[in-house]
């Protein structure tokens, strides 16, 4: 799920890019896919996980993982920035680690609310949208920019669970929760995974981040999602071996979109 979740984030970043150097049809391709990867890859394997539980069971899952990135991985990555001279990155790290102790204290509220049927959901806070234009890394060191992959991924798993749980909140007539579940998966995509892709630069060209999909995309055809689906195999879990092998087919048409599309540019 971390794999399509920053597929889908990483694609709606490239296809903007795109759109700004003139390239409609690739900046169309890019956001399809991404639209591929959450709402049909990211969606079937949250369903085969059960990723997605009751409203109060899946505040407890965010409440946990919004207290480890407040209390240990970004506190962590900050004072590892420092040491190895990343300030711009150590400043961003302790930033986000403010903004999930407030995110954890909003869902615990929330929970209250939702298990005592007593008190009001809160409302969410206001995502601040950070603009990644085309650019260089701008941290130096190995161990930062491999704590920005890390961080990336989690914020756009983030938001792609907020998402699924803001529809269950809807689902079970519970607008306000789905209200906060929707407006913390926007600060998690479009203030603080877009904030450390700025600094990773994650962002190229257009021909550079078709090259990067390409690469992806070969590689969850080829070795990843296959790898997977023997494994499932093995264990007799037919449901999930499908879905795999479904998904490297898929991964491999866009491989082959991708392929197409730089071609062109050439």
């Amino acid at each position: 799920m971390k794999g399509e979740a920053f597929a889908h984030a990483s694609y709606s970043l490239f296809g903007t890019q795109a759109d700004g150097a003139a390239h409609a049809a690739i900046g169309r391709l890019f956001r399809t896919t991404a639209q591929t990867e959450l709402n049909e890859h990211l969606h079937e394997a949250a369903t085969l996980a059960g990723v997605v539980g009751t409203n109060a069971a899946n505040l407890r899952q965010a409440i946990k993982g919004e207290t480890y990135e407040h209390q240990v991985m970004y506190r962590g990555f900050a004072t590892q920035a420092r040491q190895d001279g990343d300030t711009k990155a150590a400043e961003l790290f302790t930033e986000i680690a403010a903004d999930e102790g407030h995110h954890r204290d909003a869902f615990r509220t929330a929970l209250a609310a939702v298990t005592s049927g007593h008190g009001t959901v809160p409302a969410p806070s206001a995502a601040k949208t950070v603009a990644v234009p085309a650019g260089l890394p701008q941290v130096s060191a190995a161990r930062t920019k491999t704590n920005l992959d890390t961080a990336m991924h989690g914020e756009a798993l983030a938001y792609a669970k907020y998402m699924l749980f803001a529809a269950q909140a809807k689902q079970t007539g519970n607008p306000a929760l789905a209200r906060l579940w929707e407006g913390t998966a926007a600060v998690e995509l479009h203030e603080h995974f877009a904030g450390e892709a700025v600094l990773a630069g994650r962002v190229g060209t257009t021909k550079a981040n078709l090259n990067k999909a390409i690469t992806g995309e070969r590689s969850e055809a080829t070795t990843i999602y296959p790898g997977f689906a023997k494994q499932a195999t093995a264990v007799g879990d037919t449901a999930a071996a499908s879905y795999f092998r479904n998904t490297a087919a898929d991964e491999a048409r866009h491989a082959a979109a991708f392929q197409a599309a730089l071609n062109q540019l050439r």
